[in-house]
């Protein structure tokens, strides 16, 4: 070998070396996966308001585009491509997490948080930053902030006051074991329809009743099908924003605070929102004859405890995770 080739070979083992060491150069532009309808809804409203905080405050460095409803696909499609690095940011409820984080789980299960006040604390909780730590670990995904929206709330083609009248009501519940246990569990027959076809599934008497976050109810008009709304307040619903760790962790300290600053101030605008919507909401069904009932949720959170040790026993959430958020009140 002449010592021009050998020369040429140390180079270009050089160049290559240093491009192995070089740090990850940050993405100028990152992309927000939406799920929600577009228009008056809080998590969509939020998402826009998160890309556009971050793009004033990036100057340029660094932008966010947010692909809203479902052109990248349902929520699980949207996070498995965030995993995948194809998607670097989605804003939602936490719920969905529950699929690769067990214990996220108890999210799901009605009247174990009693109020906003009550998910904020779990939200600020060790155990709750545990859990989180678990999804970055082992699934690469860091959330950047959450807080609590506005409740589920049950509609019904006949008024609920007890557990008793819920008895063989065919009720439509998503396709989530949590779900479908707790109404069980409270004496409803769980039926499968989706989202999109439960107005007309109340409408035909397909089903009786319904449940679901009050302005994503209002908006597929639930409560035109089922004039009975019961205000059991079962889950309170959450937003977050979390982001793939890898594109977050190629990004300079800065940019890192802006994305964790405006994803801490969104959240807690979209508290804030769904609180003060929530009752414009009510009022809207009231003037279109919707018969809201403000039911004791006492009977029914004590009804479904059985379910609560049923789902430990079959480890669908750690033993005792129940009962520690329940002393967090």
């Amino acid at each position: 070998m002449t010592q021009f080739a050998s020369n040429k070979i140390r180079a270009a083992a050089l160049a290559l070396a240093l491009a192995l060491a070089a740090p990850v150069q940050a993405q100028s532009t990152l992309t927000l996966g939406g799920s929600n309808p577009v228009g008056d809804n809080t998590i969509h409203l939020a998402n826009e308001r998160f890309t556009k905080m971050v793009n004033e405050r990036a100057d340029g460095r660094l932008k966010i585009n947010f692909i809203a409803g479902e052109q990248l696909g349902n929520d699980n499609q949207v996070i498995e491509q965030m995993m995948q690095g194809a998607v670097h940011v989605y804003g939602d409820v936490l719920g969905w997490y529950a699929n690769w984080v067990k214990d996220l789980a108890i999210l799901n299960w009605g009247f174990t948080f009693d109020s906003n006040d009550h998910m904020q604390k779990f939200l600020d909780s060790e155990v709750f930053r545990g859990l989180s730590e678990q999804l970055r670990e082992n699934q690469g995904l860091r959330i950047l902030a959450s807080a609590p929206t506005e409740p589920r709330v049950l509609f019904a083609k006949k008024a609920v006051n007890s557990p008793d009248d819920l008895v063989d009501l065919k009720m439509r519940v998503p396709g989530i074991r949590t779900y479908q246990l707790l109404w069980e569990t409270l004496g409803a027959r769980p039926n499968k329809v989706a989202w999109a076809e439960v107005f007309l599934g109340l409408k035909t008497g397909v089903v009786e009743a319904a449940e679901g976050p009050v302005s994503a109810a209002y908006a597929q008009k639930f409560h035109q099908g089922a004039p009975n709304v019961m205000r059991t307040n079962h889950v309170v619903s959450t937003y977050h924003i979390t982001i793939n760790d890898a594109a977050f962790q190629a990004l300079d300290a800065d940019l890192q605070k802006i994305l964790r600053d405006a994803a801490a101030e969104t959240a807690q605008w979209a508290r804030a929102r769904a609180e003060m919507k929530v009752e414009e909401f009510y009022d809207k069904m009231r003037e279109e004859g919707t018969n809201v009932v403000q039911v004791d949720a006492a009977p029914f959170a004590q009804k479904a405890v059985a379910g609560v040790r049923e789902m430990e026993a079959d480890g669908e959430w750690s033993a005792g995770l129940w009962q520690s958020i329940r002393d967090l009140r």
